[in-house]
């Protein structure tokens, strides 16, 4: 992965490009990872989550407006200010995945996981021949430092971190097995979708809701393979996921925090208005 410019030669004299603070290596630490969802795919935004400090930036491709190309540009940002990138693919395919890969994140995250045979399918999208199926221009892409990291096909599946989401009730129950796959190293929990896969759309609150979510977190946990990410709602704070024992937490998008920001802005104005009188009369 493209995640410093920290360089080292290999005794054959290559030389390789990595990061000891990687993603992976932080969560094999033990440490509790907080990070933001950006939708609005705006490199100047990446930047300022980058330099507030988020451990990761969700560059999120699934929801947010804009793909590859646009992508590319936050992660310019986010190198800049020294944050981990993970790009969240529309679909789970060879294709988008393969271009995903060759700009260089430390993550990619994969949409509808379902069973263990999609979550084998989206590890060998990941993967070079004979152990996948994934392209190859590892000599001129991002990823590889354009060529410069010439260590990259020895140490890529060590940096990269493979998400898959489990966002369905069929999702939920096969969640140990999913979890279990050769490869996957992250859960992420999906309760939206959750919710509206079991019939109660826009209420991922529901206790019939909750109580797959906490049966399907808990196989994660207790499996002690994968580590478990998640996404904090209004009944479900960001320290009430980490008090469950998930080892990634994401507390906002870009474009939620905006928007609650400006509602809040033109509402403090309104006030002052009726305060002062109809035009400050």
């Amino acid at each position: 992965m493209l995640t410093t410019t920290i360089r080292s030669s290999a005794p054959n004299g290559s030389e390789t490009i990595s990061s000891p603070k990687s993603l992976k290596s932080r969560l094999k630490n033990g440490e509790t990872l907080y990070g933001i969802f950006l939708l609005s795919f705006s490199p100047t935004i990446a930047e300022i989550a980058g330099l507030a400090g988020y451990d990761y930036v969700v560059v999120d491709m699934e929801h947010g407006h804009g793909g590859v190309s646009d992508a590319l540009h936050c992660l310019h940002a986010l190198a800049a200010a020294g944050t981990a990138a993970i790009l969240r693919l529309p679909e789970s395919c060879p294709t988008w995945t393969k271009k995903a890969l060759d700009l260089g994140p430390q993550g990619i995250m994969f949409p509808m996981i379902d069973n263990p045979k999609l979550a084998r399918e989206a590890v060998s999208y990941c993967r070079f021949p004979p152990k996948g199926i994934r392209g190859s221009a590892h000599t001129i892409v991002r990823a590889s430092a354009y060529g410069i990291d010439t260590g990259y096909l020895s140490n890529y599946e060590d940096d990269l971190l493979i998400m898959c989401q489990v966002e369905s009730e069929e999702g939920a129950t096969k969640i140990d097995e999913i979890a279990a796959v050769e490869g996957v190293d992250c859960i992420q929990m999906g309760p939206l979708d959750l919710s509206a896969s079991m019939g109660y759309l826009s209420n991922p609150g529901h206790e019939k809701v909750k109580e797959v979510l906490r049966k399907a977190e808990k196989a994660v946990l207790g499996g002690g393979k994968a580590y478990l990410a998640g996404f904090a709602m209004a009944h479900d704070r960001p320290e009430a996921i980490k008090g469950r024992g998930y080892h990634m937490v994401s507390g906002a998008t870009d474009l939620g925090m905006f928007r609650a920001a400006a509602v809040e802005d033109v509402k403090r104005f309104k006030i002052c208005l009726k305060d002062t009188g109809k035009n400050g009369e």
